[in-house]
């Protein structure tokens, strides 16, 4: 028998190759806010947590009373926090440094990853500062371009200032494309690394379609459905999605839209197309029905930094329409899985449509390769990417 000529104390206080983190994670929206961020950042988390690692959430209350949970390996920090200006469901957190520095010098976590750069993303970076904590960070919504759509264009140079400022603090900014990633760049954004969302290929399943709800929608087999997901508000381009409808309509096209979500421009939607479907807010699952169990996928923004809408109508099988930037340029390949429009051109967009719904075959075969096109987006392949960049912010400031 082998017998080894190591001292067992030194074998048994060898380190592993790849110990557990303590990861602190800050954001101000979390579930069950629903909105990309909150929910791939859950997910992401979700996923961390699942490799073992030990995470700390900390994040505004979503209400008075609430208290944090705690459990093995996960615990959270609830802070004071404020409704966000025209989006009162959603919070701001309040300056907490002082909160930070004390948590954190009680209880050390190995880096910070800031979700959100509002005032409490802010309070972490200098908490981190203070302490000499590796910072990690998101860039996750594109509030330079949402200004203009809110009448106060103006403060687009100093928003980026601001988060110019913020980011190069930091010592790793996730971006979800290499577009951005470049885009960033251009604007004197430091320390980028692309790191893709990801999309739960097994909660959102061509199998899910469902013939009870398309008979609720009053759409027969021959009914081509059209779906948008999102957010109802002005910085998602939702003008362009009635307009392809109603050109579609008015070339005689067989066809129902049908909208899954709720905000601010719903009304202004309704009264513009009463004859579409307004499902409000849905769950996760009802959303995975609703994917399956529409035709063809109408993405019309130019806003999102990514899109995660678009891997789950794919991961869905249904075909997407979208322009060429965000999460459509890195996952749509255009007649296969569904199809590009260039140069942000509206009228392009409306032609493509019309387009689309003359070859209906066309569309049946790109339904076949949407859910296969997505499987490499699967969510525990993106956190590996993401545990791999905090080992090496964590190996660069060891040395440092």
């Amino acid at each position: 028998m082998y017998e080894s000529n190591h001292d067992p104390y030194l074998v048994e206080n060898i380190e592993p190759l790849n110990p557990s983190l303590r990861i602190a994670v800050v954001t101000e929206t979390w579930p069950p806010e629903v909105n990309g961020v909150a929910l791939t950042l859950s997910r992401l988390v979700q996923e961390l947590s699942l490799r073992q690692h030990t995470i700390q959430l900390i994040r505004p209350k979503q209400t008075p009373s609430e208290t944090g949970t705690s459990r093995e390996g996960w615990t959270e920090l609830l802070l004071k926090g404020m409704p966000i200006p025209r989006y009162p469901e959603l919070k701001l957190g309040f300056p907490s440094k002082k909160s930070l520095i004390q948590a954190w010098t009680q209880k050390r976590p190995d880096i910070v990853h800031i979700a959100t750069e509002g005032p409490l993303g802010w309070s972490a970076l200098q908490a981190a500062k203070v302490l000499r904590l590796p910072v990690s960070s998101d860039f996750r919504t594109n509030f330079q371009s949402y200004s203009k759509h809110y009448g106060v264009g103006w403060l687009q140079k100093p928003i980026v200032a601001y988060l110019r400022k913020f980011h190069n603090r930091t010592h790793c900014t996730m971006v979800p494309t290499q577009a951005m990633r470049e885009q960033l760049h251009q604007l004197g954004f430091d320390n980028l690394h692309t790191v893709g969302r990801g999309v739960n290929t097994t909660l959102f399943h061509p199998d899910k379609r469902s013939p009870d709800l398309r008979r609720q929608w009053q759409a027969d087999d021959e009914t081509m459905v059209l779906l948008s997901v999102g957010r109802l508000a002005a910085e998602k381009n939702l003008d362009l999605t009635i307009k392809t409808y109603q050109a579609l309509l008015q070339n005689n096209r067989k066809v129902k839209l049908v909208f899954c979500g709720d905000g601010p421009y719903r009304a202004k939607l309704q009264a513009e197309c009463p004859d579409a479907i307004f499902m409000g807010m849905s769950t996760q699952p009802q959303l995975a029905v609703a994917y399956a169990s529409a035709d063809l996928f109408l993405f019309t923004s130019l806003t999102e930094t990514f899109g995660n809408v678009t891997l789950e109508a794919l991961a869905s099988g249904t075909p997407v329409l979208a322009f060429d930037c965000a999460a459509a340029k890195e996952v749509i390949e255009d007649g296969r899985n569904g199809w590009l429009v260039h140069n942000e051109d509206a009228q392009l967009y409306v032609l493509r449509a019309l387009d689309i719904s003359q070859h209906i075959q066309n569309l049946k075969d790109t339904r076949k390769n949407a859910h296969t096109s997505v499987l490499k987006w699967e969510w525990n392949e993106i956190a590996l990417q993401v545990e791999r960049l905090f080992r090496q912010v964590l190996s660069t400031c060891s040395r440092s």
